[in-house]
């Protein structure tokens, strides 16, 4: 009988994964670092079940060098959502090429004894990088679209969750090798490789579902113009929204499919973080359920007047996508589009 290792059934669905990726974002730019991330993910998949399924000893001394690389395509793909990519120095580039130089170094000399300790810390590291660009909420991914940026700032804080618990997990795995019975260290090892290949593949799968214009992945003046000065005053905060609520009721910009707080800023000729601010102080949310408020009071005024399908009134005020439509429209109004039109038709019967 073949024996197929358990690895080798997890490269398939990465595979498939990676496939759709491709052919389901043509419509947006891609995030290039999620795509190899998945990529990478199903090629240590394979090499896992090469080490472990038929102990080739030569898989085992890639493996480490693709567990380094990991976490850089993640954060690198969250850089995607949180800030230009392209403005990055030439310096800060080179920094993310440090982890797999210094695993490198550990294989060639050899180290062995260094290597589960480096990834543990680096896995940590862009951890807690990941965290700090997204810890201001859906607001803190300014160039993901405001349709979506509650998702995907959901998954990547899903994805860093996961490095943690892969790095607590190795820890763990480390210290019984140490100092209690090893012999279930393989098999252990290599089921939280796994899981951590499959779980991590999917929460960049999920966070790419958001759309970043090309125009934004270029940055911007207003961008550049954010600082980390102390809170807007009142006055300032009431400026702002009186000249963002202009942009919403008269402009009707909350229509554009590929709003992002990086394009209002522009538009409103605001710093993205001080409308972040006064819109979280004035009305207690953030800008995506801001914007998508102006949407779902549209779509429920064309509900009520108009005969056109939910599908062609979500799109015209701003929506891409059922799921996401249909999750503001029943946070704003408790019901969905469907029910909210009937229960106004029958209630306008009734009078």
């Amino acid at each position: 009988m073949i024996f197929v290792p358990l690895s080798f059934i997890v490269t398939l669905p990465l595979l498939i994964l990676f496939v759709l990726m491709i052919w389901t974002n043509d419509e947006q730019p891609r995030n290039w670092p999620f795509l190899l991330l998945i990529l990478l993910s199903a090629m240590q998949s394979i090499l896992m079940g090469l080490r472990f399924g038929y102990h080739l000893q030569w898989a085992g001394l890639v493996t480490p060098l693709f567990a380094t690389i990991m976490p850089v395509f993640v954060y690198r793909g969250a850089l995607h959502f949180t800030g230009p990519v392209q403005k990055q120095s030439l310096a800060a580039l080179m920094l993310h090429a440090l982890p797999p130089a210094v695993m490198l170094v550990l294989l060639l000399v050899p180290l062995p004894r260094f290597i589960d300790g480096t990834i543990i810390l680096i896995f940590v590291i862009y951890a807690l990088l990941i965290l700090h660009r997204v810890w201001r909420g859906p607001d803190a991914l300014r160039l993901a679209s405001l349709e979506s940026a509650g998702s995907a700032h959901r998954a990547l804080l899903y994805a860093a969750f996961v490095l943690i618990f892969s790095a607590i997990l190795d820890t763990f795995i480390s210290i019984n090798a140490v100092f209690y019975d090893a012999r279930w260290m393989a098999l252990a090892a290599s089921m939280g490789s796994i899981g951590t290949l499959l779980f991590l593949s999917i929460a960049v799968a999920a966070a790419s579902r958001s759309r970043a214009t090309p125009d934004a992945l270029r940055g911007s003046d207003a961008a550049a113009q954010e600082d980390e000065t102390e809170p807007f005053q009142d006055e300032e905060d009431a400026k702002t929204m009186a000249a963002i609520e202009m942009l919403m009721s008269e402009k009707h910009i909350y229509r554009d499919l590929d709003l992002n707080l990086d394009r209002l800023a522009r538009k409103a000729l605001i710093p993205s973080r001080q409308i972040s601010a006064a819109i979280n102080r004035k009305t207690g949310k953030n800008v995506s359920q801001y914007v998508n408020d102006f949407r779902i009071a549209e779509a429920c005024e064309r509900l009520l007047t108009d005969m056109d399908s939910v599908t062609t009134i979500m799109l015209d005020v701003g929506f891409q996508t059922k799921s996401n439509f249909n999750r503001e429209f029943r946070r704003v109004t408790g019901m969905t589009p469907l029910q909210w039109r009937k229960a106004r038709a029958e209630g306008q019967q009734t009078d």
